[in-house]
């Protein structure tokens, strides 16, 4: 798309925007945008172009989030902020294992392969987070936040195919400002957060910000008798700026957030039928643990997800940590401006996980700790005249991380995984362990452009293109030893039958190191027409891609139990992009409407696959032949006076596999004997058990995972003036709400994984003045039950998890600046 970035200000939408703005002086550096007030509403101005123009004359579809209307509404990160934007998608099982998705692509959908890339950037005050983790963490000291919609790559650093979420955070100051906000509410939150800014010398001024949230969990676990999936956060951001004169500043920034939050688990949702034989499916393998254990009993605490009750028996963390440095330099130089933009970011990942799903000891370890170390550079010069209007820049990328991974079969593995006497014995598999070493070394270079002719007055073309090389290799190694510690080999094959054969279908030894380089040339093309003072019309075509992929997590095995080693590479996807869309103001720029239609068709779509066994696997990438997405997006806002506002924002998203034959199969499709690759499954007669199963399924024709095919979102807001405590200000009462409709929480779309469509509402009250804001808040306020993530467990034994989402939540918080 043409000129997706550092949109500075609140674009009408989705924005929840208090009808009075007290007056502030313009940014003196960094941001690059300036905020007006009137009567009717915010004339809102940003540099999408590299010029300053009102949001309603850029031609693109955006959605902008202010920093006050994100922690008014509570949406303190992004998979929060999805409340606002609806072609939002996030989902999340943990930090790691995080989906963000727009428009449905963005990340294929399942376990996270480090040999990818985000099809959804996140940029902080320009700096490119490869890692999606980014999303989990508070925002800190943040002016707004900005979605972008659809492929972009000509005028900014790091190519994505699906959109963009760029966070802009405030800047440093040559007056002096602080502000302060403490929030306290039930299951024992507690949010604090300030920020202070000021000049050091003449032409030095710093900025520096701290967050901190805690909250007790929401899932009761019954094992060890404590609450988890908490929330426990932590960060810090400072900043120097100097700027000895008007045509240069610099700008030095630093910051690290941590969390260590006892999560991520899951609770019981479901059993659902698979093809395995009935007394290999999760009920009979439950009752024969029991009866080989005379005593133990066991049952899962409640079979109600709602009752938030688990029983989890492995160790649980989501320890991560994330931050970097960066230096911004803004210089004019000759006619135009020159931007540097210099970076190194770090993330560290330390996981437990239960991969089993259940209080039962059949995987005791699984986690795979990661470290990351990223270096990015990027220049950009633009020029600006009556006419004509340019951007060029170069960036280099260089990323690499090194993950070492454990996963650790327990005593009822052997009852849980094998058959015949085997399975009788607990040896067979107690103690057998995968130890998984691995790198990723990733480069990434190129040369991106755009040009903007005004044609006439109304008439503007806006042409861009983008050459970039992409080179990735990688290492995997997975050493297996047994319950005593003894390393064991899978070649030859072991004799069927035997207990070497048994650990084997269980843990393979696997050794690769997959590489490939591409060069890759896009390009993009706007026309947008004025049709009249507050009518922009706009067509856009953009030709983009995706960079190759490589396997990072191990490959899988052909049908003779040989590593397929054609699998370590996966092709670039080639994506095709049409849009148009319409923005409008109306009733004297009193409301804005705007529409916008898309289509997005992709070959060589990168999904993630599995086959739905404990070792083989976690996941692993390949390609989809087709895939489409299409729609219309709707966002309309209201200011009818200073006294009241409110907004609603709808999408309409219809995201296929076009063609995808060689898909993994669904749960109620797996786990019988194997019939050959190319067999047809059966899909009348899903979940019988002892039936064949397909090797892979045709799946073509169906949607997209994680994909609500509706959402909306809405707000309002209304305030009265008053004097209180001898402080002038305003009472006031905001609403604000989503709404979503089914989706389905598979790679491949199951019947056992749909998750039900939900709407929920949250509520605010309170008092503000110039410097302070008093309010309460209610989340969820109708306590709707509602998933936001399930998860087929390992070994097509039937049994799906799941995440419950926040239950009704309440509080207060106090804000004060100066």
């Amino acid at each position: 798309m043409i000129a997706r970035f550092l949109l500075l200000a609140s674009v009408a939408g989705t924005s929840i925007i208090t009808p009075t703005v007290f007056a502030q002086e313009a940014p003196q550096s960094g941001t690059e945008g300036v905020q007006q007030s009137s009567p009717r509403g915010e004339v809102i101005i940003v540099t999408a172009r590299r010029r300053q123009e009102t949001a309603q004359e850029v031609p693109l579809a955006i959605s902008v989030v202010k920093g006050d209307s994100i922690e008014a509404t509570g949406n303190f990160n992004i998979v929060k902020l999805q409340q606002l934007a609806p072609t939002l998608q996030v989902y999340t099982t943990n930090p790691r294992n995080t989906s963000v998705n727009i428009r449905g692509l963005g990340v294929p959908f399942g376990l996270t392969s480090d040999g990818f890339e985000q099809g959804v950037g996140i940029y902080v005050d320009d700096v490119y987070n490869s890692r999606v983790a980014a999303a989990t963490f508070d925002f800190l000291d943040v002016n707004q936040v900005e979605v972008l919609r659809g492929p972009q790559g000509t005028l900014y650093g790091k190519n994505t195919t699906a959109g963009a979420i760029n966070i802009t955070t405030n800047q440093p100051t040559f007056d002096f400002e602080g502000r302060a906000e403490l929030s306290v509410g039930n299951l024992n939150y507690r949010q604090a957060k300030a920020a202070v800014s000021g000049p050091l010398t003449d032409t030095i001024a710093a900025r520096i910000a701290v967050a901190a949230t805690s909250r007790r969990g929401t899932l009761y676990n019954v094992a060890s008798r404590r609450w988890i999936n908490e929330q426990d956060n932590i960060g810090i951001r400072g900043q120097l700026l100097f700027k000895p004169s008007d045509d240069f500043s610099l700008t030095l920034s630093g910051d690290y957030s941590k969390q260590d939050p006892e999560c991520c688990g899951t609770t019981f949702v479901r059993v659902g039928r698979t093809q395995r034989a009935l007394n290999r499916q999760y009920d009979a393998l439950v009752a024969a643990i029991n009866a080989a254990n005379p005593g133990r009993n066991y049952a899962v605490p409640s079979r109600n997800p709602y009752d938030r009750l688990s029983d989890l028996d492995s160790n649980l963390n989501a320890g991560n940590k994330i931050g970097g440095v960066s230096a911004k330099i803004k210089w004019d130089v000759g006619p135009g401006t020159l931007t540097s933009v210099t970076a190194w970011r770090f993330w560290d990942w330390k996981p437990e996980n239960d991969r089993d799903f259940t209080g039962l000891s059949i995987v005791s370890r699984s986690q795979n700790p990661s470290q990351q170390d990223q270096y990015s550079q990027e220049f950009r010069y633009n020029y600006e005249s009556k006419d004509i209007d340019f951007v060029v820049g170069l960036f280099g990328f260089k990323q690499r991380i090194d993950t070492q991974g454990t996963e650790q079969q327990g005593a009822d593995a052997s009852r849980w995984s094998l058959t015949g006497a085997l399975a009788n014995d607990p040896s067979v598999l107690q103690g057998l362990t995968a130890s998984n070493t691995q790198y990723l070394k990733a480069d990434s270079a190129a040369l991106f452009g755009q040009l903007s002719w005004k044609v006439t007055d109304a008439l503007t073309i806006q042409p861009g293109a983008r050459l970039n090389y992409d080179k990735k290799s990688g290492f995997y190694e997975r050493i297996v030893t047994n319950g005593q510690g003894q390393v064991i080999s899978c070649s030859p094959t072991p004799a069927a039958g035997s207990v070497l054969a048994a650990q084997c279908g269980v843990y393979q030894p696997q050794i690769s190191a997959p590489s490939d380089s591409a060069w890759n040339f896009t390009y993009d093309l706007n026309v947008n027409y004025k049709f009249a003072r507050d009518v922009l019309g706009y067509a856009t075509y953009a030709k983009s891609f995706k960079t190759l992929g490589i396997n990072q997590n191990g490959l899988p095995l052909n049908a003779d139990n040989t590593v397929n080693y054609d699998a370590g590479t996966v092709k670039p996807e080639s994506v095709n992009h049409f849009e148009i869309g319409l923005k409008t103001q109306l009733w004297d720029r009193r409301a804005t409407f705007n529409l916008t239609a898309f289509r997005t068709d992709i070959k060589n779509f990168q999904a993630t696959v599995n086959g739905g066994q404990f070792g083989t696997v976690r996941g692993y990438l390949a390609n989809a032949e087709k895939v489409r997405t299409q729609g219309i997006e709707a966002d309309f806002k209201i200011v009818t006076s200073d006294r009241f506002t409110a907004y609603a924002n709808g999408a309409y998203t219809d995201a296929k596999y076009k063609r995808f034959t060689n898909a993994p199969c669904p749960p109620e499709l797996s786990g019988g004997t194997l019939q050959a690759a190319n067999a047809t499954p059966d899909y009348s007669q899903p979940g019988v058990p002892g039936a064949l199963s397909p090797r892979q399924c045709d799946i073509s024709g169906q949607d997209l995972p994680g994909v609500s095919k509706w959402a909306f979102s809405y707000g309002a807001e209304y305030n009265v003036p008053v004097t209180l405590l001898a402080k002038d200000g305003q009472v006031y009462l905001g609403v604000d709400g989503n709404y979503r409709s089914h989706w389905n929480s598979n790679a491949s779309p199951s019947i056992y994984t749909e998750v039900k469509g939900y709407a929920l509402t949250n509520l605010r009250a309170g008092f503000r003045g110039e410097g302070f804001d008093i309010f309460g808040w209610v989340r969820n306020a109708f306590d709707v039950n509602y998933i936001e993530n399930l998860q087929v467990a390992p070994g097509n034994v039937g049994l799906i998890a799941g995440q419950v989402g926040d239950p009704q939540t309440w509080g207060g918080t106090i804000k004060f600046s100066f």
